[in-house]
């Protein structure tokens, strides 16, 4: 059962789970033209997105694409899938604020916070404020341990392997939503792990802000 928190420090422990919306398989933009306008964007409209499309970014980056075997749309060294991928939302249509954990097997989103941290978050990535106009974030952490106990200190770099690949997908995905969003890799490591309550042996990776670009 998922902890909700209410406000930092209050917690109860009624569980929250969202089923997010099918997924789509096909689109008026091929695989070339995603690749071909990939570009990081930092400028983002007071736009919301809608519950939709943070399900197909989220899928693309860790959903199940083979369901008799459970492996997912991106590939991961031995099959071990350390990463997580939470969402901070500020702006989804039908979603309440809040930090969001997804569940690839159920393609469905856990709350566990009810307040509205995106403020907070920015200010943990070095003060970039502009992460707080996307409509959300997408944060990878990684359990490091469930590579390393296979490959040893060499999995570790399958880990960074892994966000990188996800993360590559959430680009392309978003572009051919008409998305925009960036790679964010310069933020304080503990503040992050602070902001989002995760457990101790998760490390966070990346934040992906995702929002409608300005140009």
């Amino acid at each position: 059962m998922s902890k909700i928190i209410n406000e930092p420090g209050q917690m109860d422990t009624r569980e929250s789970r969202i089923s997010l919306p099918p997924v789509s398989f096909s689109s008026s933009t091929s695989i070339e033209e995603a690749i071909l306008n990939r570009r990081s964007v930092r400028d983002y409209l007071d736009r919301p997105i809608s519950l939709e499309q943070l399900g197909q970014l989220l899928w693309a980056a860790q959903g199940i694409n083979r369901p008799e075997t459970g492996k997912r749309t991106a590939p991961s060294a031995g099959a071990q899938y350390p990463l997580e991928f939470y969402v901070v939302a500020r702006d989804i249509e039908g979603l309440p604020v809040g930090i969001y954990k997804y569940s690839p097997q159920g393609h469905e989103l856990s709350r566990f916070v009810r307040a509205d941290l995106i403020e907070r978050l920015a200010t943990a990535a070095i003060n970039q404020d502009w992460i707080a106009d996307a409509a959300a974030v997408l944060v990878i952490s990684a359990v490091f341990q469930r590579t390393t106990s296979r490959y040893g200190q060499r999995g570790e770099r399958y880990v960074y392997m892994d966000a990188g690949i996800a993360a590559q997908n959430v680009y392309l995905q978003a572009g051919s939503l008409g998305l925009g969003t960036v790679f964010v890799g310069a933020f304080d490591d503990e503040q992050v792990h602070s902001v989002l309550g995760l457990p101790g042996e998760e490390r966070p990776l990346c934040l992906l802000p995702v929002g409608w670009p300005v140009n």
